[in-house]
């Protein structure tokens, strides 16, 4: 386990969850149902504040939202799966960055998003604005839930994580 210093490894993890968007499209988010069974749910508008918080738009999360209320710990974990990324690390032996960070946290109540957390939703779906299932995944969006994040974990994989040490 490598837990890492949020405060001062925030800019480093928030580089690292954009990055993975961009190969993955979302992140996914453990939580434990009613019997204490773990699940989980991909999230593809999760978004890190400047102050280890973030928040997600909850759309179409139902299990999430409903296990949370008796079980609000959460984890989410960001893997970069660029294929650029994997082959040049591969070919290196090494990793320039981690591949992969699990923020732990809890989840508060949902509530309207602002226009400023629209706007980076906005932001981050304009490549996609123009064909017909961006407005039926991302047109309607109510309701945000936020997230305190409250410790930071790098993914190792061995030697070829070690000069990151």
């Amino acid at each position: 386990m490598n837990i890492i210093n949020l405060t001062t490894h925030w800019t480093l993890i928030r580089k690292h969850f954009n990055r993975s968007f961009t190969s993955n499209f979302h992140v996914s988010i453990a939580s434990v149902d009613d019997s204490g069974n773990p699940v989980n749910t991909p999230i593809g508008s999760l978004f890190l504040n400047k102050d280890q918080t973030g928040f997600y738009f909850e759309k179409y999360p139902k299990k999430l939202p409903k296990y949370t209320k008796s079980h609000p710990k959460i984890c989410i974990l960001s893997v970069n799966s660029g294929n650029i990324f994997w082959l040049k690390s591969l070919f290196n032996k090494q990793f320039d960055t981690y591949p992969g960070v699990r923020l732990y946290g809890i989840l508060g109540e949902a509530r309207t998003p602002t226009e400023i957390e629209k706007k980076r939703l906005n932001r981050r779906m304009r490549m996609t604005r123009w064909l017909k299932g961006n407005k039926y995944l991302w047109g309607d969006m109510q309701k945000i839930r936020m997230v305190n994040i409250t410790r930071a974990e790098l993914i190792h994989l061995g030697e070829m994580t070690k000069n990151l040490e």
